[in-house]
């Protein structure tokens, strides 16, 4: 069904399985928990130690949503500023992107420009979704209120804890919304493992509505949004 209602070049087909298949890249600094995201979808497990991923790897995701199954194909880079020249390759012809940041670090927020700006000089007009992870940590530098850059590029946005399995399915189900052009919704979960922590729901509530009141509030103009970091 998703290849009936993708439309172009945005969708691969896998002539084995005849499930479309989609190039995803996460990009974003070292530490901001992309691999930990990763993991969380291909094992089930949350990895404790961080440990800094070299150039790239490449895992593929299979989900199954009320639209069909669709494979994602993801390049998972490096977040290090070393490898920074070897990203571009890593780009070419993705389908759609996350940008990631650490909500518990101001200094990871303030590179998502820089992200953002690679990631599009190589693949313009793809569906990104920006994700504030690690929200379930309560001493948070990055108020959602303090998030604009989305709005201001036109990004999608979601807050996200991989530790606690918070809205982790959420950024597949907003891109494949966004180039099917109607809502997707997954029929099987993935089988993760229990959290290994229990957000406050208070946390949660707070979250979800501050997200939604900023996405309602108008955009300032042009100029004053230079430096709204």
């Amino acid at each position: 069904m998703i290849q009936e209602n993708l439309k172009g070049d945005k969708i691969i087909a896998d002539e084995a399985k005849k499930v479309p298949s989609l190039k995803l890249v996460l990009v974003g600094d070292g530490a901001t928990g992309k691999t930990t995201f990763l993991q969380r979808h291909l094992t089930g497990e949350f990895e404790k130690r961080y440990i800094s991923t070299i150039g790239s790897t490449v895992s593929n995701l299979e989900l199954y949503t009320n639209k069909g199954p669709v494979n994602f194909c993801i390049w998972d880079t490096a977040g290090q500023e070393v490898f920074g020249g070897l990203r571009d390759g890593y780009y070419i012809q993705a389908n759609c992107a996350f940008i990631f940041f650490d909500v518990t670090s101001m200094f990871t927020y303030t590179s998502v420009e820089k992200w953002h700006r690679d990631l599009t000089r190589v693949c313009d007009n793809i569906p990104i979704v920006l994700i504030g992870n690690k929200i379930d940590v309560k001493d948070r530098q990055v108020k959602t209120k303090q998030v604009p850059f989305h709005r201001k590029k036109n990004l999608l946005y979601v807050e996200m804890s991989a530790k606690a399995n918070y809205n982790i399915e959420k950024p597949f189900l907003l891109v494949l919304s966004k180039l099917i052009g109607s809502n997707v919704e997954l029929v099987e979960q993935p089988a993760t493992l229990p959290p290994e922590v229990i957000i406050d729901p208070l946390t949660v509530q707070s979250s979800e509505l501050e997200t939604q009141y900023i996405n309602a509030i108008p955009m300032p103009p042009a100029e004053m949004m230079e430096d709204s970091f």
